[in-house]
């Protein structure tokens, strides 16, 4: 049987804001990227997501950020390699805590937003985010973008990969994401998201930006926690899925 991990970034708020329906999310998906306080979340928050996630089963990921509360960690920034390993070990360190407490462990580690798109190319700063996942724990598993450098030299470190895909957002031809400043780059109509989900997990197959049928072979599901619906879609993802025999199971 084909099976897939869902996951979404969840505890994207901060103080009295917060973003994701952290609750009721955590009843579909399978894996949790939870904000470790660069990008967003709080140490509260962490420690809240990190309680409904053991309840439930769902495996807690470190989703970690350059350090850029004000742009949601979507701004590009330069970071001196050593700089950034520290600070990636850093955020999986704190979410480690809030995640023992709660009687789990961080599973995995995710970058979000500029990081995770700069260190599809970037050798320097995938090497920074490696060091600094292997400073943390040099047995977690790393999530990312197929054929991207961060996985690239996980692997090579030693450390487990897993690919994932989205089918919220756009791909170019090349099978990256589209960038967000560009139009259509988010895929915001249920349907296409449920019907691409599907495709993504039966074939690892997606439609790109210009119309071209790309392959995109993934363990992981990503759905965003913050676009408007984000539980009904996901719920609409999972029941398609297994209504079509796809087993939803995370990966770690």
């Amino acid at each position: 049987m084909i099976s897939i991990d869902l996951n979404a970034d969840l505890g994207e708020g901060f103080g009295r804001w917060r973003l994701t329906d952290d609750e009721r999310l955590l009843s579909v998906v399978t894996s949790a990227n939870v904000a470790c306080g660069f990008h967003a979340g709080d140490a509260a928050t962490m420690r809240r997501v990190c309680e409904l996630a053991a309840e439930r089963g769902v495996r807690i990921g470190a989703q970690v950020s350059y350090r850029d509360l004000a742009g949601f960690g979507r701004r590009a920034m330069d970071v001196p390699p050593a700089e950034l390993a520290a600070e990636v070990a850093y955020q999986i360190g704190a979410l480690e805590v809030f995640a023992r407490a709660a009687g789990a462990r961080v599973a995995y580690v995710k970058p979000h937003g500029a990081l995770y798109n700069r260190v599809v190319h970037d050798e320097e700063q995938a090497g920074a985010v490696v060091d600094g996942v292997l400073l943390a724990d040099a047995s977690l598993p790393v999530l990312g973008l197929p054929g991207s450098r961060l996985l690239e030299q996980a692997g090579k470190a030693g450390l487990p990969v897993v690919t994932e895909a989205f089918a919220d957002r756009a791909y170019t031809d090349a099978g990256t994401l589209v960038p967000r400043t560009l139009e259509g780059a988010v895929v915001t109509d249920p349907d296409t998201v449920v019907e691409r989900s599907l495709g993504l997990a039966r074939s690892g197959e997606v439609v790109s930006h210009s119309g071209t049928r790309i392959e995109v072979r993934a363990r992981s599901l990503c759905l965003h926690g913050d676009t408007p619906g984000a539980v009904e879609l996901a719920r609409r993802v999972r029941q398609r899925l297994e209504a079509s025999g796809v087993r939803v199971e995370a990966f770690a």
